[in-house]
């Protein structure tokens, strides 16, 4: 498994990163034979949020789970996230919610701290001030460990950064072969002819980049932003067959060299699993271990419908 050290982050994490949210559909014996085999993997990074499963099922199925794998606590990393309050139909990052909502994520847990804390989406009426006392106190309790954001855009990260005292260490994006919007912008600058110009994100690719905040990518395998799964998608003959000939050259399936293609790129992301089939995170934690070229890259790429300007 390549493993990484985020800046201002957890050290010696995973690339790849175990997601939890389908695992309310398992019992507890099932869900531990999930985090078994992660870990056995090489995977010791689970992200949940406390939205998973409505009311933090999710968070509860992990927390009955984990004593059953004979792991400790400090063998793994365990990151969630909060501001996605579907119950009322809104994103709230206020003091009230985020410190409330890590208590209630330790007690489903059932551990005593959280290595990371990401907020969920952007709260667009949020009160940085009000983030910022909720990470020190959360901080200061010995809660949380480090922090991050998922879904935010640059200048939004820059408005916390004026108020919270913590290091913004994580970004949570969505990426795949097909959703490559975080790329497509700087290939195609300038150009009228294509929407793929269109700067969608402020540049947050080169912003994380250049900030040192580690991209975790999710949805690798998707098309569309819940569209399914590309792989062996009639609508992607293209980027199946190419994906086909490297899974046959690397000896690995075709869902592996997806994720290799994410993390083959420079920045160093970690890319986020959500398969519930053993078997199949397996064969997605084999990802790791494959190099692509910068030829192989740039074939997926344009498999995947991208042409160079």
């Amino acid at each position: 498994m390549k493993m990484l050290n985020i800046a201002n982050g957890p050290q010696n994490v995973s690339a790849i990163i175990q997601g939890c949210m389908r695992m309310p559909d398992l019992s507890k014996e099932k869900a531990a034979e999930v985090i078994r085999t992660a870990y056995e993997c090489g995977v010791n990074f689970f992200d949940h949020a406390t939205c998973y499963g409505g009311n933090g099922v999710a968070e509860t199925r992990f927390g009955e789970a984990f004593p059953l794998t004979g792991l400790k606590r400090e063998d793994v990393v365990i990151q969630s996230k909060c501001g996605l309050c579907f119950d009322r139909n809104e994103f709230d990052w206020s003091k009230e919610t985020i410190l409330s909502s890590v208590d209630d994520s330790l007690r489903r847990l059932n551990v005593d701290y959280l290595d990371t804390l990401l907020l969920h989406r952007p709260d667009v009426l949020f009160e940085p001030e009000e983030v910022a006392e909720a990470f020190d106190i959360l901080e200061q309790a010995g809660k949380v460990r480090f922090f991050g954001v998922s879904n935010l855009m640059p200048m939004q990260i820059e408005l916390l950064k004026k108020y919270v005292k913590q290091p913004l260490h994580i970004n949570q994006l969505q990426l795949s072969l097909e959703q490559s919007q975080l790329i497509d912008q700087a290939l195609y600058m300038n150009n009228k002819t294509t929407d793929f110009s269109v700067n969608r994100d402020g540049s947050a690719l080169d912003y994380c980049r250049l900030h040192d905040i580690t991209i975790q990518a999710w949805s690798p395998l998707q098309h569309g932003m819940f569209g399914g799964t590309f792989i062996d998608n009639p609508d992607f003959p293209e980027l199946n067959k190419a994906l086909a000939e490297l899974a046959e050259r690397e000896g690995v399936t075709k869902a592996a060299i997806a994720l290799a293609w994410i993390l083959r790129h420079p920045a160093k992301m970690q890319v986020i699993i959500g398969t519930m089939d053993p078997a199949h995170i397996r064969e997605a934690c084999a990802a790791a271990d494959v190099t692509l070229s910068h030829h192989d890259w740039y074939a997926l790429y344009l498999a995947a419908g991208k042409f160079l300007p």
